[in-house]
């Protein structure tokens, strides 16, 4: 397996975490009422929790692993609902005949057999807010960029996104609330379905996708060539869209996160 990581600005709140028999991706994202807690520190934490638990109960459901993490982090962390950090969380744990995939905001993992790729992909947080979300992505493509309205315009849509976080009808994400471990998308497939797989931060897989990459060809990469990779749409945001018009975007750059593994049984 391999991994690559690159801040979008000096220090990234992404955090990828490796056992022997699964990968962790996290996102960690700053709450909208101010926190002594970093996104990062929470992602770490959290991260670390949920290796812990699967380590410690290898049969449990992956949701079962996640809520009880959730609950550890905020209990060492002393987080509050509402002004806590959160984190999407994508995992993949292979057990002897399977592997359970599992996804919980808008980190995806893209997975197959040879030429043939199937996504497990959270989208749910694209249907909240959508005429805000909207507005500043139009107020991007006409030129205005990163400038004081776009901060204004994401602000507001960030406090109508936390209206929508972790309730039915919106969207779920690790937070404070244990009870959102079991909201997210799951699956598991037979060993002769999957073959390979790629988990990624969405700052690197919104990327990647609109530059035309191929997720089979990726999985192959190694530690080298995926660090390249993110260098290059890295680049590509600065040099051929520094104000988000061909890809809007909420910030220039945000924080890149992608492990590939070429073979999971292996």
């Amino acid at each position: 397996m391999h991994t690559a990581q690159l801040p979008g600005a000096e220090t990234s709140t992404d955090r990828v975490i490796v056992t022997p028999d699964a990968v962790i991706v996290l996102d960690g994202a700053s709450a909208y009422l101010p926190s002594a807690i970093g996104p990062g520190t929470y992602a770490e934490t959290l991260g670390r929790n949920i290796a812990a638990e699967l380590h410690q109960a290898p049969g449990t459901p992956i949701a079962n692993a996640v809520a009880e993490a959730i609950r550890r982090t905020s209990e060492q962390l002393d987080l509050r609902p509402g002004a806590s950090p959160s984190s999407t969380v994508a995992i993949l744990r292979a057990r002897p005949d399977a592997a359970d995939l599992y996804v919980l905001g808008d980190s995806p993992i893209h997975y197959g057999i040879g030429h043939r790729q199937h996504s497990l992909t959270d989208d749910r947080l694209s249907a909240v807010a959508t005429p805000e979300r909207e507005h500043y992505r139009a107020q991007l493509r006409a030129g205005h960029g990163y400038d004081d309205a776009h901060h204004a315009a994401l602000v507001h849509l960030q406090r109508t996104q936390q209206q929508a976080r972790n309730v039915e009808g919106g969207y779920w994400i690790a937070e404070t609330d244990p009870a959102a471990a079991h909201h997210a998308l799951t699956t598991s497939v037979e060993r002769d379905m999957i073959e390979w797989a790629v988990l990624a931060t969405d700052g690197a897989a919104d990327l990647i996708e609109h530059a035309g990459h191929r997720w089979h060809r990726i999985a192959q990469y190694d530690d080298a060539q995926l660090t390249a990779l993110l260098a290059r749409v890295h680049e590509w945001e600065d040099t051929s869209d520094p104000d988000g018009r061909h890809l809007p975007r909420a910030e220039r750059h945000d924080d890149k996160t992608i492990a590939a593994l070429a073979s999971i049984w292996t």
